[in-house]
């Protein structure tokens, strides 16, 4: 089958598209026929170094997927053959203390799909059924493979660990990035109000058109003294934010009394100051998150439907341009989605 991988690290020399092994469908498992993922930043983080990350080179890339159903084991019940349908990408044990308790995004054996096993940029996957979902109606392929890693982060990051209720206002770093954006759409649908930043006028303009209350250029505004001026000196509710050292400051000084900061990365750095004395002074809580598990993409995947949300896609590449794609993302000019489609006929 034709895949993308990495023979190596570095930049896109070790990043190869060519034949690579159809995988063999295990009992329990469901194989897939893909036909779309989607770009990460992880992706670059692989190719980049992938350290701390065990792996094995060659590897598949790709985190997250949808498609169609080949084969799956006789008395399966949920899945058919045939079915579109789109991937969770963590692969979990099951049996350890956090599996049990249902917490498998804290999966002490998880494997991620793109990092620590073959992943989505290639024409087939086998994944336990488990880890198979149904596409929401209505979705593209691509749409679909969005919500793998960048929906399910932010709903995890907006829910689960910031609570957010639709009388509060949360500010979201770094518009135009999947993640940002999924958290923008999610918490508009419950009627939030919603400040984002970004350092480009042009993907601010396109996120107040797309329903966010205020905007604010990073780079000619100073973000904490906008956030109060318009907040009425009150602060925001909720700071989601996944840039890391370049803007915690900002997010701390942004946060009311008693708010809360979820962060999901660390792009620009992962050694903030911390500001110890703002967190204990004003009760602030600081979230870390990374995914969602299974029965968050659950919900997700509901909701999604429920209120026909869609994924922005910024542009999408055939897997023979999957230099392209990635120098795309490298780039950070994208508002939305880096996709690859993978359809064969």
């Amino acid at each position: 089958m034709k895949a993308v991988f990495i023979t190596g690290h570095g930049g896109n020399e070790v990043v190869e598209v060519g034949e690579r092994e159809r995988p063999a469908r295990r009992p329990g498992e469901v194989l897939v026929r893909l036909q779309a993922a989607t770009l990460n930043q992880v992706d670059l983080y692989m190719r980049n170094s992938g350290a701390g990350i065990s792996h094995a080179l060659p590897q598949i890339m790709g985190v997250d997927g949808a498609g169609i159903v080949d084969e799956v084991d006789a008395g399966e019940t949920l899945l058919a053959p045939g079915q579109r349908v789109v991937l969770h990408p963590a692969v979990s044990c099951g049996r350890c203390e956090f599996c049990e308790r249902g917490e498998s995004v804290l999966c002490t054996r998880v494997q991620w799909l793109g990092e620590h096993r073959d992943g989505t940029f290639a024409e087939w996957i086998s994944v336990p059924a488990r880890n198979v979902f149904p596409v929401p109606p209505g979705l593209s392929f691509v749409q679909a493979a969005a919500l793998g890693v960048n929906h399910l982060t932010a709903w995890r990051m907006v829910f689960t660990k910031a609570r957010l209720q639709p009388w509060e206002t949360v500010l979201i770093f770094g518009i135009g990035g999947g993640v940002s954006l999924a958290a923008m759409q999610l918490a508009k649908t419950i009627g939030a109000r919603v400040i984002v930043t970004s350092r480009d006028d042009g993907k601010l303009e396109r996120a107040l058109a797309m329903g966010a209350d205020h905007g604010i250029n990073g780079t000619k505004q100073d973000v904490a003294k906008a956030v109060m001026a318009y907040t009425g000196g009150r602060g925001v509710d909720v700071v989601i934010e996944n840039v890391g050292e370049a803007v915690w400051s900002a997010a701390m000084k942004s946060l009311v009394r008693g708010g809360r900061l979820v962060t999901c990365g660390a792009t620009s750095g992962d050694q903030p100051p911390a500001d110890l004395r703002r967190i204990f002074i004003r009760q602030l809580q600081i979230l870390g998150s990374t995914g969602g598990d299974l029965s968050e993409f659950r919900n997700l995947l509901a909701f999604v439907e429920r209120h026909r949300i869609e994924p922005m896609i910024d542009s999408a590449f055939p897997l023979e341009r999957a230099h392209e794609a990635l120098r795309r993302l490298e780039s950070g000019q994208q508002f939305g989605k880096v996709a690859l489609e993978l359809g064969i006929d």
